[in-house]
């Protein structure tokens, strides 16, 4: 389950559905990822065909990446069975 967001506008898109804080074009990408996170149990089980999911390194370790589309990535963290900050950032 989602727990926390630090994207204001992403955490809105996913209660109401509201677009007014993210690239509207993204929407639909967002929702599937988002449903997916919010489904989801550990960071491994968003690796799915099409996700580009990967793991951060370094300083960052813990938190993990997956495309929405060109540089625009959703970022978020996992404690025990809930996926925390959750971001929505353009990575480049």
């Amino acid at each position: 389950m989602i727990r926390t967001f630090r994207h204001k506008g992403l955490e809105e898109f996913f209660r109401s559905g509201t677009k007014q804080g993210i690239a509207p074009h993204h929407a639909a990408k967002v929702g599937r990822l988002l449903d997916r996170l919010d489904a989801s149990m550990n960071p491994q089980d968003m690796n799915l065909p099409g996700f580009d999911f990967h793991p951060l390194k370094g300083d960052r370790e813990g938190e993990w990446l997956v495309s929405v589309n060109g540089n625009w990535r959703i970022e978020f963290g996992f404690q025990a069975d809930d996926a925390i900050d959750v971001d929505y950032l353009d990575y480049h």
